[in-house]
């Protein structure tokens, strides 16, 4: 059984049973380049203090990644990031979020594995960072929205634009939030949530 289908029987039986039953936990992947805003997101929604594991950037990382439109960015994401906030009386859900850089990427498998879904976080500024992880979920058919974060207030491109220029399907929900407000995090995790639960019932 997949974890949308364990979702799906899950969220049925809580939905018929009392509000004593502790809330299903699902976990759901929190996915993007470098600096998108993945570490914020976790932070902004989670309802206990978020695990970390941010590192200093040192002179070497500096020359490796791209600090162009993060210039006050001083730490990075090494292993993952870890929350998790109650939806409702019948759901819980579990927030990993990946590391950025592609030397990293073989924690992701591990990171990934019993999700139900993912949010692949864009910095519009930036397209090219997100292709990688647009890809890998992709590959593995794990249902996922695409978020482009408001750095500022703004994103550079519509979404139509980053549709086309990351060449997601039309079932591929593309969202605009801001990784720093709790609300807006919250309705872009809803909308994967939906869509794997839409995924079940097909």
């Amino acid at each position: 059984m997949t974890p949308t289908e364990q979702l799906a029987r899950g969220t049925a039986a809580a939905a018929g049973q009392s509000a004593v039953r502790p809330p299903l936990p699902v976990k759901m992947v929190i996915a993007g380049g470098f600096g998108v805003g993945k570490t914020t997101a976790v932070g902004s929604i989670s309802e206990i203090e978020p695990l970390t594991t941010e590192a200093a950037i040192t002179e070497v990382a500096a020359g490796v990644d791209d600090l162009t439109h993060t210039p006050r960015k001083t730490t990075t994401t090494v292993a993952m990031d870890f929350g998790c906030i109650t939806i409702d009386p019948t759901l819980k859900l579990y927030l990993f979020g990946t590391p950025g850089q592609e030397r990293f990427g073989f924690m992701w498998d591990d990171i990934v594995e019993g999700a139900v879904g993912g949010l692949v976080i864009v910095d519009t500024r930036r397209l090219d960072d997100c292709y990688a992880a647009v890809d890998y979920f992709e590959h593995r058919r794990i249902p996922f929205a695409v978020a482009l974060n408001a750095f500022d207030g703004r994103v550079d491109h519509s979404l139509e634009e980053v549709r086309w220029a990351l060449d997601v399907s039309e079932h591929v929900p593309v969202v605009v939030f801001d990784a720093r407000e709790r609300g807006s995090v919250r309705d872009a995790l809803l909308v994967v949530l939906e869509l794997a639960l839409s995924r079940t019932e097909a």
